[in-house]
């Protein structure tokens, strides 16, 4: 049988208890949410990576939204807004080619 110990979706202890299956829980420090987040973060980027399709960066888009509820990333937005105005953003496609 499979171990875990991870972050999950709110609803994901409601569909084990519908299947069935036994589960431990308990509710993250804010200290540590902000540290399984980040975690979460890497997983559903390394897994829209590979997969490449709209359900993966979806969990990738689910998890920056819970990041950016965080006091820590308050501003992000705003800071997203300044790059944007001051070096732009992606919809140009631009490639550039070059040396470092």
């Amino acid at each position: 049988m499979e171990s875990y110990d991870k972050l999950v979706r709110d609803k994901i202890p409601e569909i084990l208890d519908e299947k069935g299956i036994s589960y431990e829980r308990r509710v993250a420090s804010p200290e540590e949410y902000k540290t399984e987040l980040i975690k979460k973060l890497g997983e559903e980027v390394a897994e829209f990576l590979q997969a490449g399709n709209s359900e993966e960066l979806a969990d990738v888009m689910e998890v920056v939204e819970a990041l950016r509820k965080l006091p820590d990333y308050a501003s992000v937005e705003q800071l997203r807004r300044k790059k944007l105005a001051a070096r732009g953003g992606f919809e140009g496609r631009i490639i550039l080619k070059g040396k470092k």
